[in-house]
């Protein structure tokens, strides 16, 4: 793994904060993988781990694993005795985290297209280390006068996770009985009101993903990317309620944006993405409004940290290893 302790890059520092587990994480050791009927799917941290051996007739912790009970039969009753544990922990306020639930429905599997293992409450999925998958639409308008130019938006103040937080123009997680195209459209329809005739010219632009960390749990995300290029006298309104304003921001606004500690950390990678994408952030200088980054590898590096993050710390795990960063 390259190293990332000195550098004076602005997108670099930014890059290491939605990476702060990957970067700065526990030693590996001393997180164990979260195994389900033979397949890990997560990764719980020791803090997590004291609370779970409260219920070692649903959670079995061994020396190297966190088990779900395998005797459980089914999907219907994995989903069952795992939302009871929650429910008696999100009533005694055990978890931060379960204080933001969502009644929001989230599939776990081992791989994303393989059946779904069980289902629980999106806030609870960091508890466990599972990898969410989300999606992002880049609206972005190529203005007469100030260039490209990205449209944020500001996140309302009563939203359970980082509220008033400046944001992408539309994002969602993916959700049980939706698809990730089906996803982009309808939070775009509901984020920012973009009508029909207009969403027929969203195309995707890849992924990107990383693995963030805070008080609440692990973070290893993927996000599905799309770009939209939206009419100059477009401005979006919000139809959900979650969306405070929007804003429509110049690249050299953006990049103070990101910087800023009233943006949302997990969002910025995608605004780098597409800066990088579209020739803005580039390995050398040259041409009008393009930023050389010195560290323009290890950069996009971390816009793509490996989906099989789990396989890895497994491994290590029960080797006994320490950090696998070393």
């Amino acid at each position: 793994m390259a190293s990332y302790k000195r550098s004076s890059s602005p997108f670099l520092k930014i890059a290491k904060k939605f990476n702060c587990f990957y970067i700065n994480g526990l030693p590996k050791r001393h997180c164990k993988p979260f195994v389900v009927e033979g397949h890990q799917v997560g990764l719980v941290r020791p803090d997590i781990m004291v609370e779970l051996l409260r219920y070692p007739e649903v959670f079995i912790v061994r020396p190297d694993s966190v088990e779900l009970n395998p005797a459980f039969r089914d999907f219907d009753e994995r989903t069952a005795r795992v939302e009871q544990v929650l429910q008696e922990c999100r009533a005694n306020n055990t978890f931060v985290t379960l204080k933001g639930w969502r009644n929001e429905c989230y599939n776990v599997h081992s791989v994303l297209t393989d059946p779904p293992l069980l289902r629980m409450d999106r806030s609870a999925t960091c508890l466990f280390g599972i990898r969410n998958y989300g999606v992002t639409v880049n609206g972005f308008v190529h203005d007469s006068t100030r260039g490209l130019c990205m449209w944020l938006q500001r996140r309302s103040p009563t939203k359970e996770t980082w509220p008033g937080k400046w944001d992408n123009m539309v994002s969602g997680g993916l959700s049980v009985g939706y698809g990730v195209i089906e996803t982009a459209i309808k939070e775009a329809q509901e984020e920012a009101g973009i009508p029909e005739n207009m969403l027929k010219d969203i195309r995707p632009a890849g992924a990107v993903s990383f693995f963030f960390e805070s008080e609440r749990g692990l973070f290893p995300n993927t996000e599905y990317v799309f770009d939209l290029k939206l009419p100059s006298d477009f401005i979006p309104k919000n139809n959900d309620g979650e969306v405070e304003t929007f804003d429509l921001l110049s690249i050299n606004e953006l990049k103070e944006m990101i910087a800023s500690p009233d943006f949302k950390t997990t969002s910025s990678p995608i605004v780098i993405d597409f800066l990088v994408r579209h020739g803005v952030i580039s390995p050398e200088t040259g041409g009008l409004g393009r930023i050389k980054e010195p560290n323009y590898a290890q950069l996009l590096e971390l816009l793509h940290i490996i989906g099989t993050y789990h396989t890895t710390l497994c491994t290590s795990a029960l080797a006994g290893k320490g950090n696998l960063l070393e």
